[in-house]
């Protein structure tokens, strides 16, 4: 049977194609809260594959509409990996050098992905993390201001701006006052700031959780563990009304279950915040009997896959 192209949109960039992700409700793992609905914000659907593709491409275009980004400059910043994916895409959509500094031991799928655009990676020792991404990329601006651009997206504020124009606005817009609670994750902390400063200047309180690694030693990639890290500029613990710590254990089973029973491949940082959506469900149903949840889906799964042993002299 034939079916009509409902929405179908038509457009002259791929930077067009950013924003107005799905949301899905998520029926089997929130199954033992039946009387609370839990949507998943699917935000694998922009070009690059993640969340990051609003921050990355706002800060973009606010540098070059004030000047601070020219095409003679290199953009530059610090990244674990998928908003180095992001500012790769839309350097290459817009003609822009980029460079990258990640910890040289990111998924080897995230570092493809960038080359690919032509992007130039600079590695940073892997057992820094992404605090030592962060001073390599320092040293390399204080060395020669005037030959890079670096958006800084720890300290930006257009990482926010676009999570409050964007993902905050589009989530009001689908479920207005049926939303009761948001969960996202803390990394650069743009999403959890952004989104739960435009959920909270909604007409009915929406509670807004982040999300935190429960030790600073683990496997949820994206995610940062408060405490031990480098607190972004950006970041706001008043922005937002509870933290959770889960741990990398059920982050991951959760991804696990997500794909088993919802059929979404994602990452293990979702897996972080569907697995607290669903306590924070489990929670309100018991004591209130009701709600609506939505934990941000910031990536696909497949950025994490990585050659085994026995596949490596087939690749290499």
């Amino acid at each position: 049977m034939r079916r009509s192209l409902v929405g179908s949109r038509k457009l002259a960039s791929v930077v067009e194609a950013v924003g107005n992700t799905p949301l899905l409700r998520l029926r089997k793992v929130a199954r033992e809260a039946p009387s609370v609905e839990v949507y998943a914000k699917l935000e694998f659907a922009n070009p690059g594959g993640s969340v990051k593709d609003r921050p990355a491409l706002r800060m973009i275009q606010t540098a070059l509409a004030d000047g601070r980004m020219t095409p003679e400059k290199t953009l530059i910043d610090s990244t674990s990996g998928n908003t180095g994916v992001a500012y790769s895409l839309f350097g290459a959509a817009l003609g822009l050098r980029v460079a990258l500094v990640m910890p040289s031991n990111v998924t080897k799928a995230r570092k493809d992905i960038a080359r690919a655009f032509g992007t130039e990676i600079v590695f940073s020792d892997p057992m820094e993390g992404s605090d030592g991404a962060i001073r390599r990329v320092r040293a390399l601006v204080e060395a020669e201001p005037d030959k890079y651009f670096y958006p800084d997206q720890y300290g930006n504020p257009d990482n926010p701006n676009a999570h409050y124009y964007g993902t905050g606005a589009e989530i009001l817009d689908a479920l207005g006052d049926r939303i009761t609670h948001f969960v996202a994750g803390i990394g650069t902390s743009g999403t959890i700031m952004g989104t739960s400063r435009r959920l909270r200047e909604h007409t009915r309180p929406v509670r807004c959780i982040a999300v935190e690694p429960t030790e600073a030693l683990h496997g949820l990639e994206g995610l940062k563990h408060l405490p031990s890290s480098l607190v972004p500029a950006i970041h706001d613990a008043a922005g937002y009304d509870e933290t959770m710590r889960v741990t990398t254990e059920d982050g991951w089973d959760m991804a696990d279950r997500l794909a088993r029973e919802e059929a979404l491949h994602v990452g293990h940082s979702t897996g972080a915040n569907v697995f607290a959506a669903v306590e924070v469900a489990k929670r309100i149903h018991r004591e209130q009997g009701g709600g609506c949840v939505v934990a941000v889906a910031c990536d696909r799964g497949d950025r994490y896959f990585a050659p085994m042993k026995w596949e490596k002299r087939f690749l290499w």
